[in-house]
């Protein structure tokens, strides 16, 4: 972390201290911190170093934006994703092929204990009779990969959400062969949870008692030709995903689920998103504020729903000032840590949580007490 950037977490820290929500979570003083070199821990993103995992304090850590692709997937609609020529992506596509002693090693040398494993890319575009064999062949498969270290990895259950009753009897069955809720990489087919058509699924995953993890995914095409389009393909294709789109996209999701009445309706249904909020904490008083229950006719406040329902992971957004914020907005109980592998760095995540300027027992609750009550761990 540069002065900078310490300097602005220490600024936030403070100010948080005032804060009505987590305000008695902030230490009053900075904590002492490892200087970084950015590009050294770039170097190392995912690189197994023998002896590495003692730079990191010993606490459990359990992580849940960790994704793998299925042989069922590549044989079948991921074709297109299957040979990668940009490095970048052979790599990462490598490594989210791998669930066997490689990706331990990678866990033992960040410091991660448990990975929850989801994939992506989601199958929810695929085509409804293909969603259903898929969704079952890729379960089966992390099921089975699962079995292998089942002190080391959990399981997000892939669902045809274009056969919504289907889906939910998908659910049911990998619940109850252990695995820890549902992955859905967001709308299917420009249709969106709010969508009654989904609630099936919604029902089933509040009477079991697990948790959605609601993944990004790009804007219908409409949206991307409009809002993302006019710039070179690489940065319109940057500008639809990482760079803004996928984030966005979430967010209205999420919003859409509020709006909708879906947490009226199932009031125990929990979701996770990732990212450190998909922009929601930033949004959430001035959307609590311009969506009074006046206007919305719903039985709480928006805050409420996103304070209540939704659970907030870190996935990829290693940046102190977007934590404060998460944090001031939401409250420590409603915070997980997790990486985004293979797409961001177990090392750089795994540092940033240690050097977080918040008390021991805040981030013991961030890495891992608030995924065990959550996922019944």
């Amino acid at each position: 972390m540069d002065r900078r950037n310490f300097i602005s977490t220490t600024i936030l820290a403070t100010a948080a201290g005032a804060a009505t929500v987590a305000a008695e979570n902030i230490v009053s003083t900075p904590i002492t911190t490892t200087k970084q070199n950015p590009s050294a821990v770039a170097a190392a993103v995912d690189e197994p170093t023998k002896g590495q995992a003692g730079r990191f304090s010993k606490m459990r850590t359990i992580t849940m934006e960790e994704h793998y692709i299925s042989p069922a997937f590549i044989a079948g609609p991921g074709k297109a994703v299957a040979n990668p020529t940009n490095p970048k992506d052979a790599r990462s596509f490598k490594l989210a092929c791998d669930l066997g002693p490689d990706r331990i090693a990678l866990m033992d040398s960040a410091g991660i204990d448990v990975q929850i494993l989801s994939h992506a890319p989601g199958i929810e575009e695929v085509e409804g009779a293909e969603q259903v064999t898929v969704a079952r062949e890729t379960n089966d498969y992390l099921l089975h990969c699962v079995a292998k270290y089942p002190t080391r990895y959990g399981g997000f259950a892939s669902l045809p959400t274009a056969s919504p009753d289907k889906a939910a009897q998908e659910l049911e069955r990998m619940v109850k062969l252990g695995f820890k809720g549902a992955i859905i990489n967001g709308h299917t087919h420009a249709r969106y949870l709010d969508d009654t058509f989904f609630w099936p699924i919604l029902e089933s995953a509040q009477s079991l008692k697990v948790p959605i993890y609601l993944h990004p995914t790009p804007p219908p095409k409409a949206i991307r030709d409009v809002y993302f389009a006019g710039f070179s393909p690489g940065v319109s294709q940057q500008f639809a995903q990482a760079g803004w789109g996928w984030h966005i996209e979430t967010a209205v999701h999420v919003l859409r689920m509020g709006l909708g009445g879906v947490f009226d309706r199932f009031p125990d249904l929990q979701i996770v998103v990732g990212h450190m909020g998909e922009t929601l904490s930033f949004m959430l008083p001035r959307i609590n504020r311009n969506l009074p229950m006046e206007l919305t006719k719903l039985k709480r406040p928006m805050a409420e729903y996103l304070r209540e329902n939704i659970y907030y992971t870190f996935a990829g957004f290693n940046f102190p000032q977007n934590f404060m914020n998460l944090m001031q907005q939401v409250g420590v109980d409603r915070i997980m840590f997790s990486v985004d592998h293979p797409y961001g760095s177990m090392v750089e995540a795994r540092t940033f949580l240690d050097q977080l300027p918040i008390s021991p027992a805040d981030r013991n609750r961030i890495a891992h007490k608030n995924a065990e009550r959550l996922f019944k761990i």
